[in-house]
């Protein structure tokens, strides 16, 4: 048996999974929870030591004779968070991650610096925002300055799990992207941006390795602490929307991913440069060539657990409730902004229950609501993808989300789109999987294309294919408007 493993290094937890590519099957998988250090301010924060020893702690659970069979690894990871290191590849300071919203000011700061918001489109091809990397530099200068008198390596979350594997540091396109300090048209970093947080970033920035490139071997200590072989290759992975992309087969134009995670995204791939950052869909490299433009919301499926826990239901009776209410929860609406929010850019955002009355003030209508808002946020991202010209044929849910029958007919009705689900769960992780497939590939002499190789193993979900409901097709028309209208009223508070 010959296998390849994806790692994925989630907000919540790190997962492996070993896939066996001969068989086109999932041999196992594992995972470990990561703790969340969170702050009234905005702040979100995890320590690079527990990226590592869930690594560590993940690898010894799968069974010897399985790890001997890797032949490449690939890792995904949360995007935009700050891993700062030293000298010797030591933290300075917590990693800021990307739903960390206490760099308003910062964000700000370099934006007037640069020369306005046009300047910051033109060069990084988004705009300043707290969810990005640049700030979060900037946050350590100015609030933590002897932990950035140490900075040496600035490292994104899967580029250290890269650095823990082989030793190297290195970046690659699709998620350096995502640290608005980088032009995506151009796949190179931005002297302007980083010159404006402090004149020694530029220097400290990684050399850039393509996507279709291994980013190194697995070295000797890291074989030795995670008996797993040396020298196996390990492919350049990428953010964990690039490489969800890759393992839901969104590698050619026609298809839609969305995410129904933690943070709920919305992205499809382009041959060409496509963005729209003030609107919210921002302009991003992916990690199969090409471009991922993508819709990014901070909070999906963190406003139905809290309203789960508040309730003291299981995820059963969570959905059982949810089902009792009618479409639209006769007129209740949440404002999901539990993290602030991206998109749109309220960063001081709020979560709020909003249309409730003597006669509709009711658990069933709550948590009905938790599940639509999530999708409302993305329904503005599907119509500013069509008018970027994008022609959807369906939609493929990951995350979550998608494990819901409910939620994903809330889905399909809103978006007004087939819901289909490729058939593992974890495509983050098998997009990783499936990249180190291609590097090993492309190393061993074969003529393969990502999208050759993910139309042969991106496996759907037939049994789980949800088509929408003509039936409620107006009244979420109608919920959708007010929805907006309530979203508009909240710009200057939130803002």
């Amino acid at each position: 048996m010959k296998t390849v493993a994806g790692i994925d290094l989630g907000t919540q937890s790190l997962k492996i999974v070993i896939y066996d590519y001969e068989n086109k099957k999932e041999v196992t998988k594992t995972s470990e929870k990561i703790d969340l250090i969170a702050e009234n301010d905005g702040t979100r924060e995890q320590k690079a030591e527990w990226f590592k020893n869930a690594l560590y702690s993940c690898f010894k659970r799968i069974p010897q004779d399985i790890r001997n069979t890797i032949q490449a690894l690939g890792v995904s990871g949360h995007q935009h968070g700050f891993v700062p290191l030293d000298k010797d590849g030591n933290a300075v300071y917590n990693v800021k991650l990307w739903n960390d919203t206490s760099t308003v000011e910062e964000c700000k700061a370099i934006t007037e610096k640069i020369g306005g918001e046009k300047v910051a489109v033109s060069e990084v091809g988004n705009l300043i925002m707290p969810g990005f990397t640049a700030g979060k530099i900037l946050w350590l200068k100015n609030h933590k300055p002897d932990a950035f008198a140490k900075l040496k390596y600035i490292m994104l979350p899967h580029d250290y799990i890269n650095f823990l594997l082989t030793g190297n540091y290195v970046m690659e396109s699709g998620d350096a992207s995502g640290t608005a300090l980088f032009n995506p048209s151009k796949r190179e970093w931005s002297k302007k941006v980083c010159d404006a947080i402090d004149s020694s970033i530029y220097s400290m920035l990684p050399p850039l390795v393509s996507s279709d490139k291994p980013c190194g071997k697995v070295s000797k200590q890291a074989a030795a602490d995670l008996g797993i072989p040396e020298n196996a290759v390990v492919s350049s992975g990428g953010g964990d929307n690039m490489m969800g992309a890759i393992g839901t087969g969104t590698v050619a134009p026609g298809v839609l991913t969305m995410s129904m995670g933690t943070s709920g995204t919305l992205y499809g791939y382009s041959d060409s440069f496509v963005a729209d950052p003030v609107k919210g869909i921002s302009g991003f490299c992916s990690s199969s060539g090409g471009y991922l433009p993508l819709l990014c919301t901070m909070n999906c499926t963190v406003v139905t657990e809290y309203t789960r826990d508040l309730f003291g239901f299981d995820i059963a009776q969570f959905n059982q409730a949810a089902e009792k209410a009618v479409p639209g929860c006769d007129g209740v609406f949440i404002l999901p902004y539990l993290n602030g929010e991206r998109t749109p850019n309220f960063p001081h955002g709020r979560c709020s229950i909003e249309g409730l009355t003597a006669g509709n003030y009711t658990k069933e209508n709550i948590c009905r609501a938790a599940m639509e808002s999530a999708v409302f946020a993305m329904k503005g991202g599907l119509e500013l993808f069509t008018k970027l010209g994008f022609k959807a044929k369906e939609i493929r849910l990951i995350g979550g989300g998608a494990k819901s029958k409910l939620w994903r007919q809330i889905a399909a009705d809103i978006m007004n789109l087939p819901i289909v689900l490729p058939l593992y769960d974890e495509a983050a992780a098998l997009g990783g999987a499936l990249q180190a497939l291609y590097v090993l590939s492309k190393s061993e002499g074969k003529n393969v294309s990502f999208a050759d190789l993910c139309a042969e193993h991106v496996l759907l979900d037939d049994s789980a294919a949800t088509l929408p409901n003509p039936a409620n097709k107006s009244v979420y028309e109608e919920r959708y408007k007010e929805y907006q209208t309530m979203v508009n009223h909240l710009k200057d508070l939130y803002e």
